[in-house]
Formats: structure tokens, C-alpha cells, sequence
């Protein structure tokens, strides 16, 4: 197996670490504490490709492999997870209508959400149907020549600033389960669709997030994902990548607060000496180092996974996004500590950093469910290959 990335994989992760540096880490602060969503820097990430890394060329994206998305997410989110998160998402909305919609659809949105000119929104999460997604109850009716949608999202990340939802809504009876639920494409300022207040949440606040509410909105039928009843293997297939997304947050958000907390303790004097010198200071800064090795490239490793297309990539999806956050937030709360008081206040950035990787073990599928996930493929005999 080789560890080392190409050269045109290194120039993609330099590319995003310029863009980074120049376009959200002048802004990242204000943004967080003034709930601003930065539309124009999403764009200027679309003038790259970053907003359409890896759906299908036929929709004007990268068509780019898994892995190489993570270099970038990384990169990113080493200065700002909250935007790059929701960068991540977009990309996840524009992978699933590049590849399941109709033509006309595709054709349409594709080169405008890839670009960035357009932004979308996922929605699946509802009021009553969070881990239990297969319970969701939003209704879908065909009537015609339409589709008439009611019901209602929670929890929606960009709701209402952005441009086009890619909706999961019940097309089977109540007791269809998952084989009930349909995908669709619905432009996000439909008559019918209405948006709630602005969540006040503890961290990723430079994008908004509402409820959405549905009634009576029509939809042309081409407007459909795939086919009726696929819905739910489209949502399961984009939360494989989704996992490795956020996972891939967590990493850049402990990457970033790494540098940080390895500058602090070169400058910082205590006893008349730098903090450095102290052993035990030497001593947590390599745990949270080697923890973060190894976060990284367990998400590389589901990665590569989900390129190739292995009978096992759900597995390793989950156990890279169970490890990958929980020991994210873990170094980004070491590096605060290692700040002291300063690591509290907003004059340095980790108290941002923890407050937006803080989420990252809920979304996406809470890691308690992924836990459920990796057990279960265990005890059915359907281990990965790597455990014997």
C-alpha cells in the first residue's frame, strides 16, 4: 500500500491551503461571530472546482476520486471547518443530482452548483426521524403530471440562503420503510416551502441552519432522483462519502489547532523557560499528534475504500468517521488547553475550532450509530477484511 500522494494530489492540497489562507482565515472570526454566510468565498472555493470535486463531469465537476476531495476538505478546515463543512455538504447535494438526475435537471443545475454560481441544501433530517432516517414522513404524491410535497426538515444546513434542496420524501405507504422513500430535486424558492428562524447554535455559525416546511409544493416529476423507492440508497450512498467528509473536517480542524498549540508552547514563558521544555507539555503534544496520524489516515483508508468500491467501504465509512471525530475533537480540546486562559477567549482561534468540531460527532449519523453500524456487520459475519 502506498502512503505517499502524487504530485497532483499535493497540488490540489497546496491549492486549497492557498485558497485557505487568502479567502476564509481574514474572515473565519467575524463570520463565526456575526453569523455571516459567506456566499461570494464559497463562490471564489467554486472558481477552483471545490464545489463540485467529485460529481460527474456530465453535471461540469472534477469527477475526482474520494481521496483526493479529502486533501482538499482538509486543507480547508484547518483554518475554517464551519464553511468548509458546508462546502462538504454542497458537494455531497451536487454529487447526487449530477449522478441521479434527469438529464434536463442535471443540465440545468450541474454547472451552476459545481461552480458555486448556485448553492444546495440536503435534506433529510426531520423533527422525528434523526438517527431513524428510514422513519422520515414528508409525503411526495404524484398528481399528473407533478409531484406534490408536504411535510417538513430539521436541522437543514444553509436552509433558506440557499438555491436547490435535494430532498428525501416519501412516495410509499407508512409501513413501506425505507423502499418508500423517493429523492427530489426542489428549487429552494418553490411556492409552498417556507423556512424557520435561524438556529442559535453553539458552533458552525457561518452557515445558517433552519427548519423547512412543506405545503402543498409542486414539482414537475422529472424533477425525481433516480427512480420511486431509491431514495434511501441514494441517502445511505451519499452519507458514505458524507462520513468521510466531516471526518475529514474533524482532521483539518485538529490539524489546524496542532500548528497552533506548537507555535504557542515555541513562544510562550513560564518559569523563565518556554513551555516547550517541559516533558509533560513534550509528551501531550506527540499523543495529540500521533492521534491525529492516525485519524487521518483511517479516513484515507475509508476513502480509497469507497473509491474502489469494496463490498466493506458503509463499514470503514463509519469507523472513520466514529475515530476520526472523537479523536479530532480531542487534540483541538488538548491544543486549548495547552493555551491556557488565551485558549478561551477569541483572540486565538481554538475556541472557535472546538466549538464547530464539536458536532461532528452527531452529524452525518451520531457515532453512537456508527458504533451500532460497525457492530452489527461484525456480528453478521461482514467484518472487514482487516479484522480477523
Amino acid at each position: 500500500m502506498d502512503f505517499e500522494l502524487t504530485e497532483e494530489q499535493r497540488a490540489f492540497a497546496q491549492t486549497a491551503r492557498d485558497f485557505a489562507l487568502a479567502e476564509l482565515a481574514p474572515h473565519a472570526a467575524e463570520w463565526d461571530a456575526e453569523g455571516i454566510f459567506p456566499k461570494e468565498a464559497i463562490a471564489k472555493a467554486g472558481e477552483l472546482g471545490f464545489c463540485g470535486l467529485y460529481a460527474p463531469e456530465a453535471a461540469g465537476g472534477l469527477a475526482l476520486p474520494r481521496l483526493d476531495a479529502t486533501l482538499v476538505f482538509e486543507e480547508m478546515a484547518a483554518v475554517d471547518p464551519s464553511t468548509t463543512a458546508f462546502i462538504t455538504i454542497h458537494n455531497m447535494a451536487t454529487w447526487m443530482l449530477g449522478t441521479w438526475a434527469t438529464p434536463a435537471v442535471r443540465d440545468h443545475w450541474g454547472p451552476l452548483l459545481t461552480t458555486g454560481q448556485k448553492l444546495a441544501s440536503y435534506c433529510l433530517t426531520e423533527p422525528g426521524a434523526g438517527s431513524d432516517a428510514a422513519s422520515l414522513k414528508t409525503r411526495a404524491e404524484l398528481v399528473g403530471n407533478e409531484y406534490v410535497i408536504n411535510g417538513s426538515k430539521a436541522f437543514i444546513s444553509g436552509a433558506g440562503s440557499t438555491d436547490v434542496l435535494v430532498l428525501m420524501a416519501r412516495t410509499g405507504d407508512a409501513q413501506s420503510g425505507a423502499s418508500g422513500i423517493s429523492a427530489f430535486v426542489v428549487p429552494a424558492d418553490t411556492p409552498g416551502i417556507t423556512y424557520g428562524k435561524k438556529e442559535h447554535k453553539m458552533g458552525w455559525n457561518s452557515q445558517p441552519t433552519r427548519t423547512i416546511s412543506f405545503d402543498n409544493v409542486r414539482i414537475p416529476a422529472n424533477h425525481l432522483l433516480g427512480q420511486e423507492g431509491e431514495g434511501f440508497k441514494i441517502a445511505m450512498k451519499g452519507l458514505d462519502g458524507g462520513r468521510i467528509n466531516i471526518a475529514t473536517c474533524s482532521v483539518g480542524a485538529a490539524q489546524g489547532a496542532l500548528a497552533q498549540a506548537q507555535q504557542y508552547m515555541q513562544d510562550r514563558k513560564q518559569f523563565g523557560k518556554s513551555i516547550a521544555s517541559f516533558q509533560a507539555l513534550q509528551f501531550k503534544l506527540a499523543d495529540m499528534a500521533t492521534e491525529l496520524v492516525a485519524a487521518r489516515q483511517m479516513v484515507r483508508l475509508a476513502a480509497s475504500k469507497l473509491d474502489a468500491g469494496a463490498r466493506d467501504a458503509t463499514t470503514y465509512c463509519a469507523m472513520a468517521k466514529r475515530f476520526a471525530t472523537d479523536a479530532g475533537f480531542t487534540v483541538v480540546n488538548e491544543a486549548l488547553q495547552l493555551h491556557g486562559g488565551y485558549g478561551y477567549i477569541r483572540e486565538y482561534p481554538l475556541e472557535r475550532l472546538l466549538r464547530d468540531a464539536r458536532v461532528h460527532q452527531i452529524l452525518e449519523g451520531t457515532n453512537e450509530i456508527m458504533r451500532v453500524i460497525i457492530a452489527r456487520r461484525m456480528l453478521d459475519g461482514d467484518a472487514p477484511e482487516a479484522i480477523r
